[in-house]
């Protein structure tokens, strides 16, 4: 009895010895696994910093400054050079930067009459103010518009009455817009809609200018056929 008792022992401790072997070698594994993370992990966190202020931040300042040419030119009246210099850094750049000259590239495109381009960089144009973000997509309308391209200066109207917030004198010259284009379209019920909004929500806007907007929305109710 003594013997099983012994040879059990011992079978159990070397059962717990292979387990504590088996563990160390484990725990070793994991250990370099960890450790390749780690590395990984640094070698993120230097490309990141070797981005911020080897490439991006240079980037920024080269931008900022080629930007702030053109607007120099632009205030001395030199449009056309603001213009080449303004698309010079939408190409170039996909920054800030970058993105306030294709706004300004726009308008002046717009005002040169050359709708599609000025359009092609409204699109590539990003904005989160609560108005230079509207107006920017009603003047994308607009381009289309001159494109007789009315869905999308439906679609860039109602991105502009949204984004304005319910703003009393922005949001109804938004919807007018859009009334015009829907009229174009001979979609008279809806632009009757428009009308009666503007009437029961911007009494404001319809006040200080003194727009008649009964008449533009009796006029759309008779085409409806109401």
């Amino acid at each position: 009895m003594a013997k099983k008792q012994t040879g059990s022992a011992r079978t159990t401790l070397e059962d717990v010895n292979e387990s504590l072997t088996t563990t160390a070698q484990r725990l070793e594994a994991n250990k370099k696994y960890i450790n390749w993370i780690l590395i990984a992990v640094a070698v993120l966190v230097l490309l990141a910093v070797g981005y911020i202020y080897g490439i991006r931040n240079p980037n920024l300042q080269k931008a900022k400054d080629q930007i702030g040419k053109a607007d120099i030119e632009l205030l001395q009246g030199q449009q056309d050079a603001a213009l080449t210099d303004y698309e010079k850094v939408a190409d170039a750049f996909g920054n800030k930067p970058a993105s306030r000259a294709h706004l300004n590239a726009a308008i002046l495109l717009y005002q040169k009459g050359e709708y599609e381009k000025a359009a092609k960089h409204l699109e590539d144009y990003s904005a989160s103010d609560k108005l230079i973000g509207p107006a920017s997509q009603s003047l994308l309308g607009d381009c289309y518009v001159n494109l007789k391209k009315y869905d999308k200066a439906l679609a860039a109207f109602d991105k502009a009455i949204t984004q304005s917030a319910n703003n009393e004198l922005y949001t109804p010259a938004f919807m007018l817009k859009k009334a015009t284009v829907l009229h174009e379209q001979k979609k008279y019920a809806e632009e009757a809609a428009i009308y009666q909004e503007i009437k029961d929500k911007y009494p404001v806007y319809t006040q200080q200018y003194q727009m008649n907007v009964d008449k533009y929305l009796e006029r759309a109710n008779a085409l409806a056929g109401k």
